[in-house]
């Protein structure tokens, strides 16, 4: 091993083994002429910030490739502390009894910087880490099967499991009634109040009158929620910020967001959505109920909370991230389903949008999960709207349509012209939202900034709707109105201003007026002024520091602009009697989703279950969505796609990147790899986890001279398993004192915030006690030759949700190792 001072290549992107992501801040230094190799006994590791000197790595330089960079490599960017193939060992002279031979520490610097923009001044601390959806089959799982077998227990779990789903349904929804009922009391005092302002300051029919009394009590009653909720995201729990689907999406992808199904989340969440909402942002409640149903299932599913530390000390069995990711899955299904009433469509959203691994049962789990969650919020709802017949069936209430909605043949074409127009606009929508958090990031970072944009984007858009309340004289007959406070706002008697009607209500109800209105309930440049001033004040408000959802101002869009054709057609074709403005505005709201959120399948059953419509009008709208997502997809991704990206979240996609085509896991593992012997010194394992940060170590035998990264693989044992050894003293020497009282469950009880290294005491006296990790490690660890080709083991990697794949050489012996990182930086 006297090659450790060979020269790598930067782009060669050697990794660690483990798989997370340190994002420090750090302002750009001089850089040094190399990096030395390091022997210190602190542990400290020594980096370079340089992006294109090379490193000293402990390996050969053979697999060097030369692979497109997947991001610009010339950015400037902070330095990542790459887990990845680095090897920590403990310095000889560290300890004087450590019998085994040095191995250097150093560390590599990662180009996957590049994908990672820094501002001059500050930098924001990022972590990711894959989660392990890998079930440890060790000796002490496989004694709790044989176990569970012989007590009959299995039936017990798998009903206990039914039994959380139809919680995770029933909470979900009680939680959306409760943010509903507050969102919609507030809306409604707010609204009469402003109502009547308007009504005591401006003459019926005067135009001269005084709006400025409306226009400051507007502007407080919208600022005031707005400040709260954005102090409460920024300051408290800036992860509840935004709708939380992408947030959702990457954790039931394999990545480990901080904080995301925490319970203080969840109360942050809710706040945060009725404040915004109340508020008047542009923007809905129900992307945010998908987060929410999320959280809801992580928390049940574990019996416990870490938050008020309180162990329930039921449901034991699911305390692993294989499990949670379930339930987390038939909570964001539950979540959709209370948002809009929307049962198959819930199950369909989990499957086409949210999931990254999907086997049969959890169609079942999740379907009844969908179904319990609508059946109560329409229980609970109807009740509070004295509703008789159950009829309110989802937080997201279009109502139905008077009459079936029908349409000719000839018109197919121009729906397929509407799916086009929405796929334009929302990619258009997507890149201008991209570009605006981006430069909220660079230039927006202070968190007293972040409250203060969400204020001033609060006041813009009571500005812009004064504007065009005071401009566009729009009255029509009052009656026609479907909204419970109609203005008369420079309007004669017995009419109302129709202008005033679209704003002086919640998003959701505006929507519902769009579908539903009579055919001449506004003019054409209402609804065009409405169109654009909309599509901005959305795009501006999505990425904001405060809980919102994408959903309802993208289908308020499309409902404009789509009734807006309507109108626009029937002005040239006044004969034609096909033209049903609810129609349009149904097309055009489901163009606008689609080529914003790229969804088909799933978003065409939810607009069918919130507008009850036939299912022979299925077509039209299939046709809409799938024409507005090709458009779409041309030019960039959807908005949840984009969100993660521009947080450069590593998430897997559904095939392996064309660059990696060709290649075999010798051209793309890591190495050398961190080790551990199969009876190693507890001395060893206790100084490599204090050294080192990687998350998983193959376990080896048959190691010479103590060179362990040449060893046999006989399996593999994670960090916080052997931080719970150490915890524990389960050393051999000890053996018969601990030995009958250790299962499996020793080790879920500390999940899932697992201790750190820190908070184990120095060994001292049991410096030189030994472990025997044959009955804690994974000893079938999923392991590929290094001459397999990159997409089949892409294709094991991405089904089996793992974190960690062994590469090795035709005697089983470790040749390096393959993390989720290698799949993309690459």
């Amino acid at each position: 091993m006297d090659d450790k001072n060979k020269l790598i290549n930067l782009d060669d992107d050697a990794s660690s083994s483990d798989d997370e992501e340190v994002i420090k801040k750090q302002k750009q230094q001089p850089m040094p002429s190399s990096l030395p190799e390091i022997h210190s006994n602190n542990g400290q590791e020594a980096s370079t910030t340089s992006q294109s000197q090379p490193v000293f790595e402990r390996g050969t330089s053979e697999n060097v490739i030369d692979v497109p960079p997947l991001l610009d490599i010339n950015a400037v960017a902070p330095e990542i502390n790459e887990g990845i193939t680095t090897t920590h060992q403990i310095s000889r002279n560290s300890r004087n009894h450590v019998d085994h031979d040095p191995e250097p520490v150093f560390h590599v610097r990662s180009r996957t910087s590049a994908a990672q923009g820094q501002n001059n001044h500050q930098q924001t601390h990022i972590q990711y880490e894959s989660l392990d959806y890998d079930v440890c089959d060790n000796t002490l799982f496989q004694d709790e099967q044989r176990k569970l077998l012989r007590d009959r227990f299995s039936l017990r779990t798998h009903f206990t499991r039914w039994i959380i789903f139809i919680l995770i349904g029933i909470i979900t929804a009680l939680i959306a009634c409760t943010i509903d009922i507050i969102i919609e009391e507030l809306s409604e005092i707010k609204y009469k109040f402003l109502k009547q302002s308007v009504d005591d300051n401006v003459p019926m029919t005067d135009r001269n009158g005084d709006l400025a009394m409306p226009f400051l009590w507007w502007i407080l009653l919208s600022i005031v929620p707005v400040a709260i909720g954005a102090t409460m995201v920024t300051y408290i729990e800036p992860i509840t910020a935004g709708s939380g689907i992408p947030q959702v999406k990457s954790y039931l992808n394999g990545v480990k967001v901080p904080r995301i199904v925490r319970i203080k989340t969840l109360a942050v969440k809710a706040i945060g959505v009725i404040t915004s909402v109340v508020g008047g942002l542009a923007g809905g409640k129900e992307g945010p109920m998908i987060h929410a149903g999320a959280v809801v299932a992580a928390g049940i599913s574990q019996g416990k909370s870490t938050t008020f530390i309180k162990d329930f000390r039921i449901f034991k069995a699911f305390r692993d991230d294989h499990e949670k990711r379930d339930f987390v899955l038939g909570g964001a299904a539950a979540g959709v389903s209370a948002a809009f009433g929307a049962p198959i469509g819930g199950m369909l959203f989990s499957l086409e949008e949210a999931a990254s691994f999907w086997n049969q049962n959890l169609i079942w789990r999740t379907l009844i999960a969908s179904i319990i969650s609508s059946f109560t919020l329409n229980i609970v709802l109807s009740a509070y709207h004295g509703l008789q017949d159950f009829t309110f069936t989802g937080l997201f209430n279009l109502g139905k349509f008077a009459e079936p909605l029908s349409f000719e043949y000839f018109e197919l074409p121009l729906f397929m012209a509407l799916g086009v127009t929405g796929g334009l606009l929302g990619a258009a929508w997507n890149s201008l939202n991209m570009r605006i958090n981006k430069f909220r990031k660079r230039f927006v970072p202070w968190k007293v900034g972040k409250v203060f944009e969400a204020i001033l984007v609060a006041i813009l858009g009571v500005t812009m709707a004064c504007t065009m309340i005071y401009f566009i004289n729009d009255c029509r007959p009052l009656g026609n109105d479907p909204t419970i406070h109609p203005v008369q706002l420079f309007c004669e008697d017995n009419e109302y201003n129709a202008v005033a009607a679209l704003w002086f209500q919640t998003p959701e109800a505006t929507v519902r007026a769009l579908f539903h209105d009579p055919p001449g309930s506004h003019q054409i440049l209402t609804l065009a002024m409405f169109t654009l001033v909309y599509y901005v004040l959305s795009c501006a408000t999505f990425g904001l520091n405060v809980s919102l959802g994408v959903f309802i101002p993208t289908a308020l869009v499309g409902a404009a602009w789509g009734r807006l054709v309507a109108m626009l057609l029937f002005y040239l074709f006044p004969a034609a009697q096909f033209l049903h403005p609810g129609k349009y505005a149904l097309i055009g709201a489901a163009a606008n989703l689609g080529g914003v959120l790229r969804m088909t399948i799933s978003l065409s059953v939810i607009l069918m279950e919130t507008t009850g419509i036939e299912t022979s009008f299925f077509f039209p709208l299939i046709i809409a969505l799938i024409s507005a997502k090709w458009v779409g997809d041309y030019f960039n991704d959807g908005i949840y796609d984009t969100v993660i990206e521009v947080n450069n979240v590593p998430m897997l996609p559904w095939e392996p990147l064309p660059q990696y085509k060709g290649l075999t896991a010798n051209e793309i593992l890591s190495k050398p790899v961190v080790c551990i012997k199969l009876v190693d010194s507890a001395h060893y394992i206790y100084e490599m986890l204090r050294r080192c940060h990687h998350n998983g170590f193959p376990v080896v035998d048959d190691v010479a001279d103590d060179r362990r990264s040449e060893g046999r693989v006989c399996g593999i044992i994670l960090r916080s398993q052997l931080i719970v050894i150490l915890l524990k003293s389960l050393y051999v020497e000890n053996k018969r004192f601990w030995l009958p009282e250790t299962t499996i469950q020793t080790f879920r009880d500390v999940y899932p915030r697992y201790p750190s290294i820190k908070s184990v005491r120095p060994l001292d006296r049991k410096i030189n006690y030994t472990v025997d990790l044959s009955m804690f490690m994974n000893p079938s660890p999923v392991r590929v030759n290094m001459h397999d080709s990159v997409p089949k083991i892409f294709n094991i990697f991405r089904a089996l949700g793992l974190r960690h794949m062994l590469v090795i050489n035709n005697e089983n012996r470790i040749a390096g190792i393959i993390t989720r990182r290698d799949f993309i930086y690459k």
